[in-house]
C-alpha cells in the first residue's frame, strides 16, 4: 500500500531524474501508480472512503423504533432512565453493560434528529451604553454579626463593557432597596449609562396583563436620571448574563476573602460593609482601562438624588397602631385618629406629622408582623390594667428579660390582678424615668429581695438617680522653704 510519504518523495524526485520510471523507483512504487497520484494531486490518506458503516451488529436495532417514538414525545428524558424503561419493556433482553452503548446511540440521535437547542448570542457593548443589576442572596456564605446569623442580600450593579461593579447591602427585593442600590451605584460611578437592564423584578416590572411595562415608582426613578429601562423575558436569566456571571464570581471572591480573613464574623454591619468595599476596590482595580472609556461616554448626574423612599399616608387606629406593608407599628396614643405621613425606606420607616419626624421604626420583613413600643401605650395601660392580661401585644411590654422575670414573680406573690397593676407601674416608671436604672434595680431585687413591689423599685431608682454630695476639697498652705533646700543640695553637688 502506497503511503503519503512515498508520494511526497515522488514529488521531490520527478524533477531530479531524466526518466519518469526512475523517479517512481526512487519513491518505491510502479510507474502506473506514480502517474495516478501525480494526476489526481491527492495523497493516499485522502483517497480512503469515509467510515460510515457499523463494524458490529446493532444490539438495539429491533426495538429502536420504540426508543425513537419515546424520544419524540418525551424530549426531557435522560438516556439512563430510558434504558431502564426499555429493559422493563423487554425483560431479560438487555444487560447492564449495554448502558454506555445505548447512551451513545441516544446522544447521536438527539444531535441529528432531536429538537433544536437554545442558541446564546454574544453581545458587543459600546462604552457607557449598558449596565445591569439584580439582587443576590448571601446566606450560604454563613456571615455573622457578633456571632449572630446575618441573613441578607446584595443589590449588585455592573457596567457591561468594563465589568466595573458595586454592591449595596439590603434585606428584600423592594423598590426602596432597588432605588437606594441603583442610586448608590450611579453616584459612585459618577455618571449615567444609557440603558439599565434588570430581570422581571416585582419592584420594577408591572404584573402580567398590566398596560404599563414598568411600575410608576421605577419610571419616576428612570425619568429623574434619564436612562432607558430594559428587562429580560420571563424565565430567561441568560439575557441578563453579565450580572448573573458576576453574581457567581463575586460570591466566589467573597468566599476566598473570608477564608483568608480567617473569620466570617464581623463586629458590626459597618465593618462588613468596609470589607465588601475593600474587596470591590481590588476587583475593580484591573478594569480601569475600559472604565475610563465608559466614563467618557456616560451622561452627567443630576443636581440631586431621587427620593429613595416610598410615601404613604396612614391613619392611627384606636389601638394606637398604623398598618404599613401588611405589618403593624405603634405610635404614641396622642396621635390616635390622626393621619400621619409615612416614608418607607429599605431598612426603616419614618413617621411624620405636622412637617416633623416623630418616629423612626425598623422595617419588618414578611407579613402580619408587629413592632409595638411600650412607651406609646403604657400610660393608658396603667389606667386600664385589666386589659393587660389578654393584650394582643403583651409580649412587647417586656423590654428585657428582667422585666419578664419580675412580672412572673409578681404573679406568684400577689396574683394576676394585683401583679398587672404593680408591673404596669414599674413599666411606666421605666418609660418616664430611666429604663436602664429600672432594669438594674430589678436585676438586684430578683437576686437578693424576697418581695418585689413598685414602691421598693421606685425608692431604689430615686436613690440611684440622686446626684452625689459635693466633695469639699481643702488645700493647705504650701511651705516653699523646702525648695530652697533642694537648690542648696544641687549647688553642693556641682561644687
Amino acid at each position: 500500500m502506497v503511503t503519503d510519504e512515498q508520494v511526497r518523495r515522488l514529488l521531490k524526485m520527478k524533477n531530479k531524474h531524466q526518466h519518469f520510471y526512475q523517479a517512481a523507483d526512487a519513491a518505491g512504487m510502479s510507474a502506473k501508480t506514480a502517474r495516478k497520484y501525480l494526476k489526481s494531486g491527492v495523497f493516499p490518506s485522502q483517497c480512503r472512503p469515509i467510515h460510515d458503516w457499523s463494524t458490529h451488529e446493532d444490539a438495539f436495532a429491533e426495538d429502536w423504533h420504540w426508543v425513537v417514538g419515546f424520544l419524540k414525545t418525551n424530549q426531557g428524558v435522560e438516556a439512563k432512565y430510558l434504558f431502564e424503561a426499555l429493559r422493563r419493556q423487554y425483560p431479560g433482553k438487555y444487560q447492564d453493560g449495554q448502558l454506555r452503548t445505548f447512551q451513545r446511540r441516544v446522544k447521536v440521535w438527539k444531535a441529528l434528529y432531536g429538537p433544536a437547542q437554545e442558541v446564546y448570542f454574544p453581545q458587543v457593548y459600546k462604552p457607557g451604553q449598558w449596565c445591569e443589576s439584580d439582587f443576590t442572596h448571601m446566606n450560604k456564605l454563613g456571615i455573622t454579626i457578633c456571632q449572630n446569623p446575618f441573613p441578607h442580600m446584595l443589590y449588585h450593579f455592573v457596567m457591561c463593557l468594563s465589568n466595573w461593579e458595586t454592591v449595596t447591602i439590603c434585606f428584600s427585593e423592594s423598590y426602596e432597596s432597588l432605588s437606594a442600590g441603583l442610586q448608590n451605584a450611579l453616584w459612585k460611578l459618577g455618571g449615567i449609562p444609557r440603558y439599565h437592564k434588570t430581570d422581571n423584578l416585582r419592584c420594577a416590572v408591572s404584573k402580567v396583563g398590566s398596560p404599563e411595562e414598568f411600575t410608576e415608582n421605577y419610571k419616576g426613578l428612570a425619568k429623574h436620571y434619564g436612562f432607558t429601562s430594559c428587562k429580560t423575558q420571563p424565565a430567561c436569566p441568560n439575557e441578563n448574563g453579565d450580572i448573573e456571571q458576576r453574581h457567581y464570581r463575586l460570591k466566589r471572591a467573597v468566599e476566598q476573602a473570608l477564608i483568608l480573613r480567617g473569620s466570617r464574623d464581623f463586629d458590626s454591619v459597618a465593618e462588613y460593609e468596609k470589607f465588601l468595599e475593600k474587596l470591590l476596590e481590588q476587583l475593580n482595580a484591573g478594569r480601569s482601562k475600559h472604565l475610563k472609556e465608559e466614563l467618557k461616554c456616560v451622561r452627567p448626574l443630576p443636581a440631586r438624588r431621587h427620593e429613595d423612599f416610598t410615601r404613604n399616608k396612614c391613619r392611627v387606629t384606636k389601638f394606637s397602631t398604623i398598618r404599613v406593608l401588611k405589618n403593624s407599628y405603634s405610635l404614641h396614643s396622642r396621635l390616635i385618629g390622626e393621619n400621619v405621613d409615612v416614608r418607607i425606606y429599605a431598612d426603616h420607616i419614618e413617621a411624620w406629622y405636622g412637617q416633623r419626624r416623630i418616629e423612626i421604626l425598623p422595617r419588618l420583613r414578611g407579613e402580619n408582623g408587629h413592632y409595638i413600643n411600650y412607651h406609646h401605650v403604657v400610660d393608658t395601660l396603667v389606667r386600664k390594667p385589666g386589659a393587660f392580661e389578654n393584650y394582643r401585644y403583651k409580649d412587647d411590654m417586656f423590654p428585657t428579660s428582667q422585666f419578664r422575670f419580675t412580672y412572673d414573680i409578681l404573679r406568684h406573690q400577689h396574683g394576676t390582678k394585683q401583679a398587672n397593676k404593680e408591673y404596669l407601674k414599674i413599666l411606666e416608671l421605666a418609660a418616664k424615668e430611666n429604663e436602664t436604672a429600672v432594669n438594674e434595680t430589678l436585676r438586684f431585687l430578683i437576686n437578693h429581695a424576697d418581695v418585689i413591689d413598685f414602691a421598693t423599685v421606685k425608692q431604689m431608682v430615686d436613690r440611684q438617680q440622686q446626684p452625689p454630695a459635693v466633695t469639699e476639697v481643702f488645700i493647705g498652705d504650701i511651705d516653699i522653704d523646702g525648695y530652697d533646700c533642694l537648690l542648696e543640695h544641687k549647688e553642693a553637688l556641682l561644687v
